[in-house]
């Protein structure tokens, strides 16, 4: 800010309260890019004016949502130091995403050289300047926050992961007495959030302006990574290497990053995504020479007193068995597409399915020594739920804990497993074999055909919640429509297995093959 009399410095200080991003610029010393000065001057707009307008910001995965909105909030409560009001800010949780939005703010304020030291905070959860108030509260369905009053700005951030009826309830009547303007942030996710519904409502009042010749303000503001790449070019590289890792198709990409609608589909291997897993190798009933080897192992139990075995793969009446999934790592050399500067994915590629419907431990026991022996597999996955455990403990003895990495299923774990699994498949690094006609390839063409049965059939719902917990597997009490016999997931949850030692496969040099890996769900979560 260039200033020279006195009344230069008036006008220079003029020209910066009057505008948003203009005071941002000059006393935060921040830059907002093109797409985040529409919003934040679009909704500074309307709160000024009190035009009680309702919008709706969706922005991908760490592209600036949370520095626009520390910016916006620290401008407003600046503005109205002198005549008062109050902002109200609701997360899905308390902790960590108020805490983490109040010290986001908290930082915006003192790097702002205005407000650094005008601010005050209250109660541990209330930001002031002057008359004017911020306070934070929690949108989780058991908070108790009735009774605040947003008479300048209400905000509902990650409004996906906030349930409609507490809304309803408990949120929107904080701006109903003075119409307030409502901002609701957050990145796609499925039709049924309050996110997407106060889209659909945003768009139709945009289009009914349009229609009758309003020439009212913008009240929907989506960007996807391409946008945001093209202002900054790093964000770019970032993108394409989640896509890398978890595929273009991958329902986190999708919503996180491409503002596209996650339908929620209730087949979770839908055609596309099985014709995706075929491959060209042929099954194996011995290892080869180069081969790296992991045996994933979904158990369970059988009757002692049962004298009938059985590892027919036909679809018959049968308990859940015991389902092994042999598989070779192996790494794409430097040209191929999933080569990377700085690591290199492990492509899984499935050499023998085994079916133990009906065996007694005690001769899984024996059966799996044998396996361990004729294979030498590097890493062993098994379930070591309830009667797992025991499996499990056996083969840490016999092999060493360093092979043996042991999984208990419960709502969460499994959750994980599931979108992690479909990240190998969705990255195209999940390969079948192409089954033949010798005997081992019948055997195994059988198996395979009883894994795709199983893949079909398996449904998935998505809990309402910022944990994005998604039940998955066959449905409880699901029949085959052709035999009427139970439908199973056992041969699903031992290839979904692979999904736990994944992430510890991201290599350089194949030498140093094991080295500590990251979770990229985790990586679609910074700066949430």
């Amino acid at each position: 800010m260039k200033i020279g009399s006195q009344s230069d410095l008036v006008s220079s200080l003029k020209e910066a309260f009057s505008n948003v991003t203009v005071f941002t610029d000059t006393f935060s010393g921040i830059r907002l890019r093109k797409y985040q000065c529409k919003a934040a001057e679009a909704i500074v707009s309307s709160v000024i004016h009190q035009e009680g307008r309702s919008f709706v910001v969706m922005f991908p995965r760490q592209s600036g949502k949370n520095e626009l909105q520390a910016q916006i909030e620290t401008y407003l409560l600046m503005l109205f130091s002198q005549s008062g009001g109050e902002i109200v800010k609701i997360s899905p949780t308390w902790k960590p995403q108020s805490l983490n939005a109040m010290r986001r703010l908290e930082s915006t304020l003192r790097r702002n050289i205005i407000t650094k030291d005008l601010w005050q905070k209250e109660s541990g959860y209330i930001y002031r300047i002057g008359e004017a108030r911020m306070l934070f509260l929690s949108g989780a369905p058991e908070s108790n926050i009735v009774g605040a009053t947003a008479s300048l700005l209400l905000e509902v951030d990650e409004a996906q992961d906030v349930l409609i009826s507490k809304y309803e309830r408990d949120i929107a009547p904080m701006a109903a007495s003075r119409n307030s303007t409502r901002v609701f942030w957050g990145t796609a996710w499925t039709a049924d959030t309050l996110l997407a519904r106060e889209l659909v409502a945003a768009r139709k009042y945009e289009q009914e302006s349009f229609q009758s010749g309003n020439l009212a303000q913008q009240c929907t503001f989506c960007i996807d990574a391409d946008i945001v790449s093209a202002e900054v070019p790093a964000y770019g590289l970032f993108v394409q290497e989640q896509v890398r890792k978890l595929g273009r198709q991958h329902p986190m990409i999708r919503t996180q990053y491409f503002c596209e609608e996650f339908k929620g589909e209730k087949q979770l291997f839908h055609e596309e995504r099985i014709q995706s897993m075929l491959g060209h190798h042929p099954p194996q009933s011995v290892p080869q020479p180069a081969d790296w080897i992991v045996i994933l192992i979904d158990v369970a139990g059988a009757d002692e007193s049962s004298t009938k075995h059985t590892e027919s793969p036909e679809p018959v009446a049968r308990r859940d068995s015991t389902a092994i999934t042999i598989c070779n790592i192996s790494y794409a050399n430097e040209s191929s597409e999933f080569s990377q500067e700085n690591s290199i994915l492990p492509i899984w590629s499935v050499l023998q399915r085994i079916l133990w419907t009906n065996v007694p431990l005690s001769e899984q026991y024996e059966r799996l020594k044998e396996m361990i022996s004729s294979w030498d597999p590097r890493r062993i996955m098994i379930d070591a739920t309830g009667i797992g455990a025991g499996l499990s403990s056996f083969l840490i003895r016999i092999t060493g804990a360093s092979r043996v990495i042991p999984f208990t299923f419960s709502a969460a774990s499994k959750s994980k497993l599931g979108w992690d699994f479909l990240a190998i498949i969705d990255s195209g690094r999940w390969k079948e074999y192409k089954a033949s006609s010798e005997k081992i390839g019948t055997d195994q063409s059988a198996l395979q055909t009883l894994f795709f049965h199983q893949l079909r059939s398996c449904q998935s719902e998505i809990l309402p919640g910022p944990a994005r917990l998604m039940r998955w597997g066959a449905a409880e009490g699901a029949r085959d429509p052709i035999s009427g016999e139970a439908v199973h997931d056992d041969l699903v949850f031992s290839a979904a297995l692979a999904a736990c030692l994944d992430h510890d496969l991201i290599s350089e040099p194949f030498e140093t093959f094991i080295i500590p890996g990251s979770d990229p769900l985790k990586d679609l979560d910074k700066g949430f």
